[in-house]
């Protein structure tokens, strides 16, 4: 099985790694880093569970090769909040009940922080769309809604 070398910046960190050909950053972030934050949902692109930014845009990190990565800068739901403490978006998913199973809540984390980073104001619909690839089972959406527009409120990300 052939490997290779990468680097990769991950949550502000510069990793040096070997990976296997075939290796998805989804999972390079879990087993060669422990970033289990991000989760492993469908492995098809469909559900969002595994969302990262990948040089500031979200990507499906199961449909990514770590190999893809080499050079880019990553952030996982653990880089969203670097000083040990929650951002006005994770406040905001607190204070709203926007979180049931917690499993989709990482992608669609990242998925919303992208949106208020890009556009600090988003309207609902707006917000409809930077989430349509995030599946919940849970929650109904309405609870994660508003939790991105009190963030935006708020002031941000």
């Amino acid at each position: 099985m052939a490997t290779h070398s990468i680097t990769v910046t991950v949550n502000g960190v510069r990793e040096y790694l070997n990976v296997p050909s075939h290796m998805t950053l989804l999972r390079m972030l879990r087993e060669e880093l422990a970033l289990t934050g991000t989760k492993n949902g469908c492995e098809a692109g469909e559900c969002g569970a595994c969302t990262v930014l990948m040089n500031g845009e979200p990507v499906n990190s199961c449909m990514v090769l770590a190999v893809e990565a080499d050079g880019a800068e990553i952030v996982t739901v653990e880089g969203l909040t670097p000083e040990d403490r929650l951002s006005p978006l994770q406040e905001a998913f607190v204070e709203h009940n926007a979180v049931q199973c917690g499993f989709c809540t990482p992608g669609v984390l990242i998925s919303a922080h992208a949106l208020l980073e890009r556009n600090p104001r988003p309207d609902e619909q707006a917000i409809k769309e930077a989430l349509v690839g995030n599946l919940c089972r849970c929650t109904g959406y309405l609870r994660i809604i508003k939790a991105v527009q009190t963030a935006a409120e708020k002031g941000g990300a």
